[in-house]
């Protein structure tokens, strides 16, 4: 978190709840899963529905499923016809994120996929409106050249932790992770390709359009 622990707390009170259905998924992961603290949450969720529904967004690529918070908070901000393809590496996790997305009035409009983000990547086809990275961080750059040239005209990508807990500014941290989030931060800032916002939500987000 970059926020304080309050404002933070502030902030979820002062957004429309999560329904039901995402409040047992919350407790489900933060109960049975590895790495609980990479839950999407009521703020980060709700922020990713009102992109998707402010871009009208048809068709959404996730990468990073993780247990499927994020896939159904979009999946309530999707128009008629839209859809979302989602990548997770991890058959435990993917499992999880079925088993609540098939409980969830948008069972159809979501198709999860296992394996490396980058070969599904290759077999998709088109183009995408909204594009949501929060895989495995040493990826990030490969999957921002891979998915730049993919979004619509008036298409967004959302990338996520690219603040990274604050660690970005700490020179002793060199850890791999790390020095992906730092790669892909400057290599968006020096990219003339695209205007970009960096966004102190959670954990950072970057918002980046073609240009």
């Amino acid at each position: 978190m970059i926020v304080p622990d309050q404002i933070e707390e502030y902030a979820a009170g002062h957004t429309t709840p999560p329904t039901d259905l995402l409040q047992a998924l919350a407790a489900e992961t933060r109960e049975t899963l590895r790495a609980p603290q990479m839950l999407t949450g009521t703020i980060e969720g709700r922020f990713l529905e009102l992109l998707v529904f402010g871009l009208g967004a048809k068709r959404v690529l996730e990468l990073g499923t993780y247990s499927g918070y994020s896939s159904l908070s979009m999946a309530a901000g999707l128009p008629k016809g839209g859809h979302i393809d989602t990548c997770e590496a991890d058959e435990t996790h993917a499992e999880v994120a079925r088993r609540y997305i098939a409980q969830s009035p948008y069972a159809d409009r979501i198709t999860v996929h296992i394996g490396p983000a980058l070969d599904t990547i290759s077999q998709l086809e088109g183009e995408f409106d909204f594009v949501f990275i929060d895989a495995d961080k040493e990826n990030y750059l490969n999957y921002y050249e891979a998915l730049l040239p993919r979004l619509a005209e008036h298409g967004v990508m959302a990338i996520d932790n690219t603040l990274w807990s604050g660690r970005v500014l700490d020179e002793g941290d060199d850890s791999d992770a790390t020095k992906a989030i730092r790669e892909i931060n400057d290599r968006i800032a020096e990219d003339g390709r695209v205007v970009a916002v960096q966004l102190t939500v959670r954990d950072g987000v970057t918002l980046v359009r073609r240009a």
